[in-house]
């Protein structure tokens, strides 16, 4: 009998010993689904960790962070992954993450990004993207989109739960400065709806519902990898384009730290960034990353707008306090 209890014993420690620790990253729907890149990085990852990596998603970027917020120290994640650099700085205010303590020289951005929690993992530029066997007058900077007729309709994300949404707030905010509430003003009456997220205005667009969706300058890369067709373009405005970083940090409270550790500097590994590109459809951080040759036929913009994010936290509430005066109905 104390033969076989200690047998069982000794299974159980075996068993325990040999168990893959589980890191949980929390991201955006479009990043964990399984179309996105979630599979090829966790298939990656998991060669180099003798680990489990488990992709939670949720409705938009901003959102996985008020869920860590709600759980508080009894939140499941490790790592959030997905918030951009407009929004780090509030995520840095909430004493939610912990600091990296990594080398991130190996970093390349056309405008340099530096910080001791969040580290970045992708970038581009957002659009407002259409069909041309569609959509044959195309307005190419923001006063022609509110000089379009009446029924040209757009589809945006809330500010306050998209990332997308609060960059085109500050890409308008950028280019009208005082002026903002007018040309919201004048836009309004294009704007179809207003979404949660980006997906599901993306799906909207798709559907032949609006004009334009406001997504990014990399989105027509899908499109010719995946499905081989050529007709979702970006318009390039004259005002030049504001850029999303995208960036990811360990969650202060994880009990898996080093090896969340492993995942950020997995992030800016040469063989993280050969996914990103036909995956996210971004561009890499690092250098010397051959692109898929779609992204040649891309429309790059010359100017890399983006407000650092301590300018951003300042002045969030009200820009978005601004925009919601001028949209409302």
């Amino acid at each position: 009998m104390k033969k076989l209890v200690y047998l069982l014993l000794l299974t159980t420690f075996f068993a325990y010993a040999n168990e893959k620790p589980t890191l949980n990253v929390y991201t955006y729907d479009a990043f964990a689904a399984s179309w996105g890149p979630a599979p090829k990085v966790k298939k990656a990852f998991e060669k180099t960790c003798n680990c489990n990596i488990n992709f939670i998603g949720v409705s938009s970027s901003i959102a996985t962070l008020r869920k860590i917020q709600l759980e508080g120290k009894k939140t499941k994640a490790d790592v959030l992954l997905g918030l951009d650099t407009a929004v780090a700085q509030v995520a840095k205010d909430t004493k939610l993450f912990s600091t990296h303590d990594l080398d991130t020289s190996i970093i390349d951005l056309p405008n340099s990004y530096k910080d001791d929690t969040f580290v970045p993992f992708d970038y581009s530029y957002f659009a407002f993207v259409y069909d041309e066997e569609k959509t044959k007058k195309v307005p190419k900077s923001f006063e022609e989109l509110a000089s379009m007729p009446d029924d040209f309709k757009i589809v945006i994300q809330d500010p306050r739960s998209s990332t997308p949404g609060l960059g085109l707030l500050l890409w308008v905010k950028s280019v009208y400065g005082d002026k903002a509430s007018d040309y919201w003003k004048r836009l309004a009456p294009h704007i179809l709806t207003i979404t949660k997220g980006w997906s599901e205005a993306y799906g909207l667009f798709l559907k032949g519902e609006a004009n334009m969706a406001l997504s990014y300058t990399t989105s027509s890369a899908y499109h010719m990898v995946e499905e081989n067709k050529f007709n979702i373009k970006a318009a390039p405005f004259k005002e030049g384009h504001y850029a999303q970083i995208e960036v990811a940090a360990i969650v202060k409270s994880s009990k898996q730290k080093e090896l969340g550790k492993k995942f950020l500097e997995f992030l800016y590994s040469k063989e993280f960034a050969q996914l990103i590109p036909t995956s996210n459809w971004a561009y890499p951080v690092i250098k010397d990353v051959k692109l898929h040759e779609s992204f040649s036929k891309l429309h790059l913009p010359k100017e890399f707008i983006l407000m650092d994010g301590k300018t951003v936290q300042e002045k969030r509430k009200a820009i978005i306090n601004e925009w919601l005066e001028a949209v409302k109905k």
